[in-house]
């Protein structure tokens, strides 16, 4: 047991609860950052996830705000495609030995990428409430949904981040959700996609087993402690600094 990397899932725990911010954005690049290396600080991170977000997932069915059908659809395109870019590392590792490098600059440019979409998420998320996309049927646009989650499956297999806030964004732009649903049908589809993906990066020997327990037994409490005291903090200027922070990280990345 490490004593350090528990108060690290402590701390990214409670700032995931506090905030709201994904906790894949956090927890890579600070692993990164401490030295472990690219390939197992992702598959170590889907891992995770997918524990975390399969007690979110019974939740949220028993609420009953999971839309089946859009999980579906997404799964369809997001879970091959994530298979696909984890099969692909591990060729480009195998032919150019450039694997850890592929992985590191990914990251960055994702996290700039996941920062600039929490931003937009806290400060225009009004601008969201209608448009033309919303209005039609699920079944007129089953395409377009099957080819976002081919599109960020591939991010989410490359780099663990952008299952929660990447593919939450599209959801609040193109379908009509409730909240509750839409928090709901993004962490069962989140589930899905990142236990495919992690289950890929494990079968490759990239999830560090012990360290995945120490951040879960750090961050089950930190979650609680931090989603308690959400409802008593200003929730829009925590994101902003959350979002500069996974900026920051990008940057160093690249």
């Amino acid at each position: 047991m490490s004593v350090g990397m528990i108060v690290m899932g402590l701390l990214v725990g409670f700032m995931v609860g506090l905030t709201g911010v994904g906790g894949a954005a956090l927890l890579t690049p600070v692993l990164i950052l401490l030295g472990i290396s690219p390939s197992i600080a992702v598959g170590t991170d889907l891992f995770y996830n997918s524990i975390t977000k399969l007690f979110g997932s019974i939740q949220h069915w028993r609420q009953q705000t999971i839309n089946f059908k859009l999980v579906k659809y997404l799964a369809i395109g997001s879970i091959p495609s994530a298979i696909c870019a984890v099969g692909i590392l591990h060729l480009f590792d195998s032919f150019f030995h450039n694997q850890e490098q592929i992985i590191k600059h990914a990251l960055g440019y994702v996290l700039i990428l996941v920062a600039l979409i929490t931003i937009i998420k806290t400060f225009m998320k009004n601008k969201y409430n209608s448009n033309q996309f919303q209005i039609k049927p699920l079944h007129e646009k089953r395409t377009l949904t099957i080819v976002i989650g081919v599109v960020l499956g591939f991010i989410v297999g490359l780099t663990s981040i952008g299952s929660g806030s990447l593919f939450a964004l599209a959801m609040i732009y193109l379908y009509r959700l409730s909240p509750g649903e839409l928090v709901g049908t993004d962490i069962a589809h989140a589930f899905l996609l990142v236990t495919a993906a992690g289950f890929m990066h494990a079968g490759m020997g990239n999830v560090d087993y012990l360290l995945m327990v120490n951040l879960l037994l750090g961050s089950i409490p930190g979650v609680i402690f931090g989603s308690t005291l959400s409802s008593k903090l200003p929730a829009k200027p925590l994101r902003a600094i959350m979002a500069v922070m996974i900026l920051i990280s990008g940057i160093k990345l690249i």
